[in-house]
């Protein structure tokens, strides 16, 4: 019998990017744009292992970067971002039929790397945000995933003891924060995530659309 194993789930804390949203590939090509801008070529195995595995980002290819460079790296991106994420079909289908059933029998939080301002676009477009009682940002915390302050923080704000809550995860450095937040963690992984470790996982999902059988009386 696993630890978990018999404990009533009362709060689930999904992430955003690839769990709520297909806006992975927006991301991965604002970066690819910005990077092409200097030389750099960057295929999905690079951003797997730096931005998804990993939180090295455009750090492993500029480790000597002044702030001042990477400020410009950053602000370029964002405008590539966030017009991606205006035009991209970006909701995943099924997920506002799943969200509708489980909304009512769990708290439920959105715990993301991303920023507020492409996150709120996201959402202005989607119509998600009305299910969730709380949200994370890349704002409001120090560190980002893998490191668990992201998810402490979401424990903290859903007033429910760890092992009430639940993860919704589907990259592995989100696994990796959950579980260091001492948090049981399931995964759905996505097309760019699919060559993750994802040991440590209590269970690893095909699709979001089985949440409810699994999860509701």
């Amino acid at each position: 019998m696993g630890a978990w194993e018999g404990m009533r789930i009362q709060a689930l804390f999904f992430d955003n990017d690839g769990v709520l949203v297909d806006s992975e590939h927006c991301y991965f090509e604002a970066n690819r744009r910005v990077l092409a801008e200097h030389g750099i070529a960057m295929d999905f195995e690079d951003y797997h292992e730096h931005f998804l595995r990993t939180s090295t980002g455009i750090h492993h290819f500029f480790p000597e970067a002044s702030q001042e460079f990477l400020a410009d790296f950053r602000r370029k991106r964002m405008q590539h971002h966030l017009d991606l994420l205006a035009s991209e079909p970006i909701l995943i289908p099924g997920v506002k039929e799943v969200l509708s059933r489980l909304r009512g029998h769990f708290r439920m939080g959105v715990v993301t790397s991303s920023e507020k301002k492409p996150f709120s676009l996201i959402h202005a477009r989607t119509g998600l945000s009305d299910f969730f009682d709380f949200t994370v940002c890349r704002e409001d915390v120090r560190f980002s995933k893998p490191h668990p302050e992201p998810y402490l923080k979401a424990l903290a704000l859903s007033g429910f003891p760890r092992e009430a809550c639940l993860v919704i995860e589907d990259a592995e450095r989100g696994l990796r924060a959950a579980l260091a937040a001492g948090l049981r963690c399931w995964v759905l992984p996505g097309p760019l995530n699919s060559q993750g470790d994802f040991s440590g996982a209590e269970r690893v999902l095909e699709h979001i659309g089985v949440l409810p059988s699994l999860l509701l009386p």
